[in-house]
């Protein structure tokens, strides 16, 4: 990313939790150990289905006396939904402030320049009392600012910035191999671990009960993650969600995302799984990529 670009993400939505109770009600849900987000860090999460399926993931960033939960527009609403089932007696407010406040990415020079940042995942600071981290997945996302966006387009000259099409971003995300774009595709047809939480730092085996742990506890404990989501390059032809991939007549995959930044679920440790080898999906030839940041 260039230093001097900024990237507003408007198909991302905010949600705003607080209250009383809004840290143990998140702690009680999500992936992540609440406990690590405050003034100095951000977290991602994700908040899974009983079974321990992929149901929505998000940015957790410190705000006042509450939360911002930075999460993919088109789940917001659902999001919103799924968490006002849990909030019962739960002694918190949850607002969607996605029309009035946006999330926006720079480059990692770029934050590393502002005064008090360090060269840590999730880093947190203040800009105008808004949140302005580096991203807690991987540092090659660049920094990440959630604020109201008219006080953004009004400090975007004050900080040597300007606006890009958000594509370039997601593009460099894409090859990274950290999928942004149309996850609802993968609701309910992945489990959270085989999303590869665990290298982008989204799940803390160590905190208590969520919703989702005793099959994500067991799969990691049990040495049982066989399949993960992995970024597809298509060489040619056209891809259609949930086709097989094949290599020769054994199938190793699926695809899951077939948009214009597509990822499938793997077999990753198959005999027949090749990062050089061209597969095939139905009417499709493509590669699959493994990122370097898997171990």
């Amino acid at each position: 990313m260039n230093i001097k670009k900024i990237y507003i993400l408007e198909d991302r939505g905010i949600l705003f939790i607080q209250g009383p109770d809004a840290r143990d009600f998140l702690q009680n849900l999500v992936t992540n150990d609440i406990n690590k987000v405050t003034k100095k860090n951000t977290c991602f999460a994700s908040l899974l289905s009983p079974q321990g399926k992929y149901l929505f993931d998000f940015l957790i960033a410190q705000h006042k006396n509450g939360y911002f939960l930075d999460c993919e527009k088109k789940q917001i609403e659902e999001l919103y939904k799924q968490l006002m089932v849990y909030k019962l007696r739960s002694n918190i407010k949850i607002l969607n402030l996605s029309n009035e406040f946006v999330s926006a990415v720079l480059s990692y020079e770029k934050f590393l320049s502002f005064d008090g940042a360090r060269d840590i995942e999730g880093n947190t600071i203040e800009y105008h009392k808004d949140p302005i981290f580096l991203d807690p997945r991987n540092k090659k996302l660049g920094g990440r600012i959630i604020t109201n966006l008219e006080k953004l387009k009004l400090s975007l000259k004050k900080l040597d910035l300007e606006t890009s099409n958000p594509k370039e971003y997601y593009k460099l995300s894409h090859s990274i191999g950290i999928p942004q774009k149309n996850t609802n595709k993968l609701k309910n047809k992945i489990f959270g671990i085989e999303c590869n939480f665990e290298e982008l730092n989204c799940i803390d085996f160590k905190k208590g009960c969520y919703v989702g742990q005793e099959n994500t506890s067991r799969i990691k404990l049990r040495n049982k993650l066989s399949k993960r989501l992995l970024p597809v390059e298509l060489i040619e032809g056209e891809l259609k969600e949930n086709a097989p991939i094949l290599n020769n007549d054994n199938e190793i995959g699926k695809i899951l995302i077939d948009n214009e930044y597509p990822f499938a679920l793997v077999k990753y440790l198959n005999e027949n799984f090749d990062t050089k080898v061209k597969y095939k999906s139905e009417n499709a030839k493509i590669k699959i990529n493994f990122p370097d940041w898997i171990k």
